[in-house]
């Protein structure tokens, strides 16, 4: 089979039937792919977007003692 071995030939078969293989196999991926990538985008703009006003946290100031020891 000339510079080729017959798993060379099963690879390429395997890798041809599962790219045009069955109904449309590759645009099912590809649409696949989008969304999946859609779904990044969204999901890095709502982690991004500021919040629209941020929280004030009161604290109470510790009380200054003396330390008296007997």
């Amino acid at each position: 089979m000339g510079t080729f071995s017959i798993w060379h030939w099963v690879i390429v078969l395997v890798v041809f039937a599962l790219l045009f293989g069955g109904r449309g196999k590759i645009s099912s991926v590809m649409g696949d792919a989008a969304k999946g990538i859609r779904a990044f985008r969204d999901g890095l703009k709502t982690e991004a977007a500021p919040e629209s006003k941020p929280e004030v946290v009161k604290t109470i100031p510790e009380r200054e003692t003396d330390d008296v020891r007997n």
